[in-house]
């Protein structure tokens, strides 16, 4: 096993982010441990910013740690707030690889940046409590092609 993948909601209740951050930190040590060595991110605001910053903080021990940042578009930031796009900005500059699906947002750019996400991973660690996102599109991409499947919201139940 040499990658691993995340995805999950933007929104994230506030009573969970810190119990959520503790959850993948312990990710990203499991899967680390298990030998993966690039952590692919999607980039969004919320769970896949926390799951780049967990990546970004182990790789202090870990030097051969990769961040490799996939985002759907470049215009991917467009309407969020500054301190967002501060953090996105911060996030991109400490990647080792950004990979951009598409130039301009399309209507197909977030479904081709999941299905890469699937694709790329043996192991996916996500927090998906509703089936109508896209992060359950990714989780769901990810089980058909039989990779490692660890949903995190289902431990904050």
């Amino acid at each position: 096993m040499n990658s691993c993948s995340f995805t999950g909601h933007r929104k994230i209740e506030y009573s969970r982010i810190a119990p959520l951050e503790e959850l993948l930190g312990r990710a990203v040590d499991y899967a680390y441990s298990q030998g993966c060595r690039s952590f692919y991110c999607g980039g969004a605001i919320g769970f896949d910013t926390m799951a780049a910053k967990a990546v970004l903080e182990k790789r202090i021990f870990h030097r051969d740690i990769r961040l490799i940042i996939v985002m759907p578009c470049e215009e991917q930031t467009l309407g969020w707030s500054d301190r967002n796009k501060d953090t996105y900005d911060y996030i991109l500059s400490e990647a080792d690889e950004c990979i951009c699906i598409s130039k301009e947002y399309t209507k197909s750019c977030m479904r081709e940046r999941n299905l890469y996400l699937a694709e790329r991973c043996d192991m996916l660690v996500a927090y998906v409590g509703r089936n109508n996102s896209g992060s359950s599109q990714t989780l769901r991409f990810a089980e058909s092609l039989g990779k490692i499947v660890y949903n995190l919201y289902k431990k904050l139940n």
